[in-house]
């Protein structure tokens, strides 16, 4: 069985104010949770078991203080307390390995985004409208919901508008027999190119932050000459925030459409492990731009879906000093160096297409494919 997750927008609506009031409701909870957690430790110098927390929980939604608790479904307040016990367990597992992490603390209400139910509290319907806490609201279906519901998730964005995910069970589809298209690629990852195909089908970088930001300037500085706390500066701020949920919007809309276009094209994809941070710190603003690892997870993720193999070769591998028609190896190749001829055999190579031919060759390998004929990766230029 495979797990899928279907992410639908609510229609706004006066009603959506009740959802609203769930969440910050659960932002409540959560807060008197991690106070519960931290007077524990104080007294007793060890974690909260979470079974004894939803016990305790239970018994305060029957005193008068805490009778508006009731209004939230059980099962998102377990919810709740399952977020907090995995918070914790990550705290701990992080400590044992950097020996400096902070534990699970309080959230703002602004900054607490969503509410969870599990097998009861809601109810679906063929009109694309769903019933949860008592109210019927409709959502934009823009396709068709397959497998078992396990859970849903009311979540709100930095704007405030609200969206519904169903989490699905499916089926796995791994044993379906795939008509292949017989493809195999290899890919090297860039700035300006965003990916250096080695059989020449390129994707050209979209610098969707880039293009926007005379636009995210202008609305920046309009924030900044607001007085804090009119009305004004909230104007200000809610259009600063829709302009970055547009621009991440579009960023993911590219990502799924080429992972898909790769997935229906080819039937082995062999990728780089990229060491994200390390890219980080020299281009920070253009890598954040690009986002290689989001789009990597939303590619295997398809790849499961389509049936297609992705294959990452080792992070240290030397795809770009390799040559790769002889393969001997260059003792320094610097980043301002695009193109480079090599000692041994007189064979000049672009860069990045060498890497990209590079990695094809690698993950070929591994899969057992020792054999990668020249026709099929192209001619090294």
């Amino acid at each position: 069985m495979m797990i899928k997750a279907y992410c639908f927008k609510l229609y706004n609506s006066k009603k959506n104010k009740h959802l609203i009031d769930l969440i910050n409701l659960s932002a409540e909870i959560y807060n008197h949770c991690i106070a519960l957690h931290k007077r524990y430790y104080r007294l007793y110098g060890s974690h909260l078991n979470k079974i004894k927390l939803q016990a305790h929980i239970a018994k305060l939604k029957k005193q008068n203080k805490y009778n508006h608790w009731s209004n939230l479904n059980s099962q998102a307040i377990q919810n709740i307390t399952d977020r907090i016990e995995n918070a914790y367990t990550l705290f701990f597992r992080n400590l044992k390995r950097k020996g400096k992490t902070a534990p699970p603390s309080f959230k703002k209400r602004r900054k607490y985004k969503s509410f969870t139910l599990k097998q009861c509290g809601y109810k679906l319907f063929d009109d694309n409208s769903v019933l949860i806490a008592g109210k019927r609201y409709k959502y934009f279906k823009s396709r068709e919901i397959d497998g078992v519901i396990k859970t849903v998730t009311v979540k709100r964005d930095s704007i405030g508008d609200l969206y519904i995910y169903f989490t699905c069970e499916i089926a796995d589809n791994t044993n379906i027999i795939r008509t292949g298209t017989g493809k195999i690629v290899g890919f090297d990852f860039g700035l300006k190119t965003y990916l250096k195909a080695s059989d020449g089908n390129d994707v050209i970088s979209p610098l969707f932050f880039k293009e926007s930001q005379a636009k995210i300037k202008k609305l920046n500085r309009s924030l900044s000459h607001k007085q804090k706390g009119s009305n004004h500066r909230k104007q200000a701020k809610y259009n600063l925030a829709k302009q970055h949920i547009k621009i991440a919007n579009q960023r993911k809309d590219f990502h799924f459409n080429l992972a898909n276009e790769l997935c229906e094209t080819y039937d082995i994809i062999c990728l780089e492990d990229l060491n994200i941070k390390a890219m980080q710190r020299m281009w920070s603003k253009k890598i954040s731009d690009l986002s290689h690892s989001s789009f990597v997870n939303i590619l295997k993720n398809k790849a499961v879906e389509y049936g297609v193999h992705v294959v990452e070769i080792p992070r240290f591998y030397p795809s770009s000093k390799t040559c790769s028609n002889c393969g001997s190896v260059l003792d320094d190749l610097t980043l301002k160096v695009r193109s480079w001829i090599c000692p041994v055999c007189g064979v000049e190579h672009d860069r990045d297409f060498n890497a990209a031919v590079n990695i094809l060759r690698v993950g070929a390998s591994t899969l057992g494919r020792d054999a990668v004929s020249t026709a099929l990766v192209g001619v090294c230029r």
